[in-house]
């Protein structure tokens, strides 16, 4: 057979091909606009478009097991008694409210956990605070530590992180870590080595699907979390790295927020934590249970007045329904007088856009922060396109100007949100994340401080800002925006 009778039947099967992932994505993407764009690609470009879905195409994520939202198996079981011990705490408890928080009471049933009472929320700003933090909690560890990272790198930060894991594990404590596969894939078999020797567990998540038939740079396990005996937590925007110590030249100075928890809802970060590593090892660990409350001289200048509440959001892929962003768009529709949002990367979709564009008119204040760098390209040429949706409807976009800003936070009234998720579609429904939200007027006076720090920072955006700019700049922000189904 000549060359070409090899091509043609390379290109019939090329075509078949298509037809049949397009088939897979009009089953398995969870936006109608990207269901679109990969079946026109699929069956009109197979030749372009079949690599590129190998790699980026596929929405629902079912090599993770999330079994306590299935109602069955151990991790049921196991949250449904931290669920009623929690409760039960809350009930006991001689400051907490008997009345709830209907603004919070919808995301309760969406994550199947109570709000908790009795926590003590602090917020750290920027990496050294963080990792001094981590690195403190880690030292008071007494019987375990879980920690979780998209990225952990083998540099300064990575080294003081693996020596107060060692130094855990070397007087007794039980140590498990999860890394990402692809956030840490740079992290040398050594670094992975000494924590092992040490008799610490550390698992990667792959993010492949099962059977893993293809190469997956989706569904990636973004969290960052660190959980202490049960009792602390922490999370936020901050990984193991030096740049986030603002010692890379080019991001520098690096913005960012972490939140450090003490209390009971360290336990319901714990759980979220637990279902990741359920979903690696299919077994659950021995851990720490019982609802701890701070000493009472950490907690009564708050409690005695505000009733704090703390709701964990632990949202990714596996989910029945799209709860990072079910969450955001709540916190935006409920809010009556402020909004205030910091986020590195700002794609909204378009229920989250027009969420945004109905709390301005309808007289909230709403800001967004977003950095005036990048650390990638094209969802920051993506922001650009928004402009003009977001302006003109009476959003006040504001470009942090110093170095890289990569927090995650919202401010909605009086509740502030901190975590992991960004605004756009690889937080909302491709990635593994977690959030806290806080109802505590002292949380929400440092939030409050914090923004208008950064604020004095920025530059607001005008439309002519978009529309001054050279035509073909915005016709590569109008691409980057279609192209938001994947990024």
């Amino acid at each position: 057979m000549e060359i070409w009778g090899y091509f043609t039947i390379l290109l019939i099967l090329g075509r078949i091909l298509g037809f049949v992932l397009a088939a897979d994505a009009l089953m398995t993407a969870r936006t109608a606009q990207g269901t679109l764009a990969w079946v026109i690609a699929l069956i009109l470009i197979p030749e372009l478009a079949i690599p590129l879905y190998f790699v980026f195409g596929g929405r629902r994520f079912v090599g993770y097991v999330r079994a306590r939202r299935k109602g069955r198996g151990e991790l049921s079981i196991l949250a449904a008694r931290l669920a009623e011990a929690l409760r039960e705490h809350r009930r006991t408890d001689s400051h907490a409210e008997t009345s709830r928080d209907e603004r919070l009471a919808p995301l309760e049933k969406l994550v199947r956990l109570p709000t908790t009472v009795a926590d003590r929320a602090d917020l750290l700003i920027n990496g050294e605070a963080t990792m001094l933090a981590v690195i403190n909690a880690i030292n008071r560890a007494q019987t375990s530590v879980v920690a979780e990272y998209y990225i952990i790198r083998d540099d300064s930060a990575g080294q003081a992180f693996k020596a107060a894991l060692i130094n855990a594990a070397n007087r007794g404590v039980k140590v498990r870590l999860i890394y990402d596969a692809l956030g840490s894939a740079q992290l040398p078999r050594a670094y992975l080595n000494e924590l092992r020797t040490a008799g610490i567990e550390a698992r990667s998540f792959s993010g492949l699907r099962f059977p893993p038939t293809r190469l997956q740079i989706n569904f990636r396990q973004h969290r960052k979390i660190v959980v202490v005996d049960g009792r602390e937590a922490l999370l936020g925007g901050v990984n193991i790295g030096d740049e986030y110590l603002g010692k890379d030249p080019k991001l520098s100075p690096w913005r960012d927020t972490h939140l450090h928890l003490v209390g009971p809802s360290a336990l319901s970060v714990q759980l979220a934590w637990c279902e990741d590593w359920f979903s690696i090892t299919r077994s659950i660990p021995d851990l720490p249970w019982q609802p701890q409350t701070p000493p009472r001289s950490q907690t009564v200048d708050r409690l005695s007045s505000d009733n704090d509440r703390t709701l964990i959001i632990p949202s990714g892929p596996a989910d029945d329904l799209e709860t990072c962003g079910l969450m955001f768009n709540h916190l935006f529709n409920v809010a009556k007088h402020r909004l205030w949002i910091a986020t590195p990367y700002f794609v909204p979709d378009e229920t989250t856009l027009h969420a945004l564009q109905l709390a301005a008119l309808r007289g909230v204040d709403v800001r967004v922060i977003i950095p005036e760098g990048f650390d990638a390209r094209l969802v920051w040429l993506s922001a650009f396109a928004f402009y003009n949706d977001t302006v003109k409807a009476g959003v006040k976009l504001l470009r942090y100007q110093p170095g890289f800003m990569h927090q995650k936070v919202c401010l909605c009234d009086d509740l502030v949100a901190i975590g992991t998720a960004n605004l756009d579609n690889r937080s909302f429904r491709l990635n593994f994340e977690i959030t806290a939200i806080i109802r505590s007027e002292r949380t929400r006076r440092e939030a409050q401080a914090m923004f208008e720090n950064d604020m004095r920072q920025c530059l607001i955006v005008s439309p002519l800002d978009y529309d001054r700019r050279h035509w073909f700049f915005r016709v590569l922000c109008r691409i980057a925006r279609l192209m938001a189904p994947i990024q």
